[in-house]
């Protein structure tokens, strides 16, 4: 009887310590440790700004993303260049959002790519308010220069900080 009691003890064990190592490698493809591997090879470097449409000014953009989806300033999201709009996968209205990793003084954040607009010259990516939060914390500069975005492929990524 012990020994039946122990033998289903050791293949309950078993079974969740395979569950547990499955899940976590379901979640390392989102991971701050394997970004590297999914990453593409062409990232973009230039400036960046930030756009809150929620904000009054008329160069802000609506409120509908060209993804579709509603802005929303507590996401980790940033509206790309409209002429590397291809390279980001298209950004189109309905599609599943693209992500980036963005990396700024000294500071690295994965965003989602819902949106793309005529940016001011020199321009690459606009960061919404929270992203550029993160990266200007008293958002004094207004604009960031030196900004590393690479595009990453596939859609299972979660969009904040990085380390």
């Amino acid at each position: 009887m012990l020994s039946r009691s122990s033998a289903a003890i050791c293949g309950a064990l078993v079974t969740l310590a395979v569950s547990a190592a499955a899940a976590q490698s379901d979640n390392s493809t989102v991971g701050s440790s394997t970004f590297g591997n999914v990453a593409s090879k062409h990232s973009i470097v230039g400036v960046a700004s930030m756009y809150n449409p929620l904000r009054p000014g008329p160069l802000e953009g609506g409120l509908k993303t060209a993804s579709g989806e509603r802005y929303d300033p507590s996401d980790w999201a940033a509206a790309i260049k409209t002429s590397l709009r291809r390279k980001f996968g298209g950004v189109q209205y309905g599609a599943k959002p693209n992500y980036a990793l963005v990396e700024a003084a000294g500071k690295k954040a994965i965003v989602k790519i819902n949106d793309v607009g005529p940016l001011t010259p020199g321009r690459i990516i606009d960061l919404n308010e929270r992203t550029m939060r993160y990266f200007d914390p008293s958002l004094n500069r207004g604009v960031i220069a030196n900004v590393r975005v690479e595009p990453l492929s596939g859609y299972s990524w979660t969009p904040g900080p990085i380390g």
